[in-house]
């Protein structure tokens, strides 16, 4: 008997990759009308593919899996400048534009210590936003986006039109949660998904993603290293995690009917945060000439000291002791931090140090971060 139904499934399978196809290839807004809204909530974020960093053989594992931990994470207290493109092939109109703008908002109401300012000068901003239709929704992941070359370059795209995405806002937020420093929380090596994976392949290669089999490994299949996650259990809520229809999960087996995260930032995207970005201190010691601070912290902890030189000379900050750190020095114009130098000495043997130029009646702060203390005692900073 001839089966009507499976036949029309199948006609609009086929409809849905021309129109995908035809969309990528003449990037014409009006196709989008023709692809219901239960397509585009079909298609997923698919993250640029940047390499691991390369860190010294004889690293231990548990040093290795901390400062892969952290090293895409942003200091707490950074001021994270975001750009639209308006026009061209990567223009939004405004209203895919205001929702990013809301996501922002939702990000910065979490009570965390980023700040996001939107500006209309490129050369200046760490996050560059475009919509160009047919490329897919992405961003690059955390520190990554100050290695990418250009000002024309975006960091953050957006490949469908956001006001008719049934996800909403989370869109958004799960790309901005990517430039915080947060990975796709399905490839959490603590979930314990077992794969379809012949099945996998198939669903993503078809429409409306068509993704490449790398594409589909990478985003979906690879297991990510215990060491980009930090130990935390897996959160099949989170705003980062995507939604899977049935047959994609063998185990476990209350999943083989599918993932449906319940939408917003959950309870633990909101703890995995405050980790690294907790509330801000209202003041911060002062870090004197000659004069040492102790650094007593965990890893992933900041700690946060404001400098007022004495004199206009060249000076150097350097941290003592068997840790691995980041340190960041930013000058505070009228409450503005601008980044004016940092130096990152994980994995090395050696300990951060700037060396710069401070100028008198003008005022600093300095930020460091411990990935690692790798040898007994304690750590310390000064300025001579």
């Amino acid at each position: 008997m001839f089966d009507h139904q499976a036949s029309l499934t199948e006609q609009l399978k086929k409809l849905l990759m021309r129109v995908s196809r035809l969309e990528a290839a003449l990037d014409v807004d009006d196709l989008e009308e023709v692809v219901p809204e239960t397509a585009i909530a079909k298609q997923f974020c698919s993250l640029p593919q940047i390499p691991n960093r390369e860190l010294p053989d004889d690293l231990s594992p548990h040093r290795a899996r901390l400062i892969r931990y952290i090293d895409k994470k942003w200091m707490n207290g950074t001021k994270l400048r975001y750009y639209f493109f308006t026009s061209g092939a990567y223009g939004g109109a405004i209203e895919q534009i205001e929702v990013v703008r809301e996501a922002f908002r939702l990000w910065e109401n979490v009570g965390i210590g980023l700040t996001f300012e939107e500006i209309t000068n490129i050369s200046e901003a760490e996050i560059r936003i475009g919509f160009e239709r047919g490329v897919g929704s992405w961003s690059y992941v955390g520190r990554d986006v100050l290695d990418i070359p250009g000002q024309a370059e975006r960091t953050m795209n957006f490949g469908w039109d956001l006001t008719r995405d049934p996800r909403g806002v989370d869109t958004p937020v799960h790309e901005i949660g990517h430039t915080l420093g947060f990975p796709h929380e399905h490839q959490n090596p603590f979930a314990g998904i077992e794969w379809d994976e012949a099945a996998v392949y198939e669903y993503f290669g078809g429409p409306p993603n068509n993704w490449a089999r790398e594409t589909t490994f990478y985003n979906i299949l690879r297991k990510l290293s215990q060491g980009e996650v930090g130990g935390s259990e897996w959160d099949p809520d989170s705003v980062m995690h995507y939604s899977f229809p049935s047959g994609l999960i063998l185990e476990p087996e209350k999943y083989q009917q599918g993932i449906r995260p319940a939408g917003g930032l959950s309870p633990q995207d909101i703890e995995q945060t405050k980790l690294f970005y907790p509330p801000l201190e209202a003041t911060y010691p002062e870090l004197q000439v000659f004069r040492s601070a102790m650094l007593s912290l965990a890893p992933a902890e900041q700690k946060n000291f404001t400098i007022r030189p004495d004199a206009t000379r060249s000076y150097t900050i350097q941290t003592f002791g068997a840790a691995d750190t980041v340190m960041v020095l930013f000058e505070d114009q009228n409450g503005d931090l601008k980044y004016v130098t940092g130096d990152d000495d994980s994995g090395t043997d050696t300990n951060a140090r700037l060396r710069v130029r401070l100028y008198k009646d003008r005022q600093y702060v300095l930020r460091i971060r411990l990935y690692f203390n790798y040898s007994a005692g304690q750590t310390a900073v000064m300025m001579w």
